[in-house]
């Protein structure tokens, strides 16, 4: 399936090659799980605002374990009875490496390291900052959701802070 943020990419190809290389380095990162890493993702993509990255990330997430109750909670994750200790950590993380302007350097690392061996940090903030470049990208180019979450549940940027059924 070509999905239009890889057609939009192709008009330009070093864009598309270079997306392309580091998506596929991403991929073979393999220190932190599929899902720990996914709600990373998709709360960058929240915090964005990318209808593309929340769309196509919530059916990744749920693939990989997160429950609907997560993706309805994401964004109050901090109270959610849905996340654990390890997971609030991570988003509180990817958060951080959202933010703008950007925090002091290195915070949250720290906390990081409860759960984490500074390998798995590594791969985990590459993860937060290529969803950053990936979301914010496809949020300029305006690229919207595309229906993997059909019939499922999508999370919505985080300004909304609810959660809607896509039929």
């Amino acid at each position: 399936r070509t999905v239009e943020p890889l057609r939009g990419y192709a008009r330009s190809t070093p864009v598309l090659f270079g997306s392309m290389m580091l998506e596929l380095a991403m991929e073979r990162a393999d220190k932190v799980d599929a899902q720990t890493r996914g709600l990373a993702e998709l709360r960058v993509a929240s915090r964005v605002g990318c209808q593309f990255c929340l769309d196509i990330g919530s059916a990744i997430v749920r693939k990989h374990g997160a429950s609907p109750a997560q993706l309805r909670d994401l964004h109050r994750y901090e109270e959610s009875s849905h996340f654990s200790d390890r997971e609030k950590c991570v988003l509180r993380f990817a958060d951080l490496c959202t933010d703008t302007p950007a925090p002091p350097a290195g915070a949250g690392v720290q906390e990081l390291r409860r759960y984490f061996d500074d390998d798995q940090i590594v791969e985990l903030a590459a993860a937060i900052a290529h969803e950053n470049m990936r979301a914010r990208l496809n949020h300029a180019l305006g690229y919207g959701a595309e229906g993997f979450t059909e019939g499922g549940v999508c999370a919505l940027p985080a300004d909304r802070g609810t959660l809607r059924a896509v039929s």
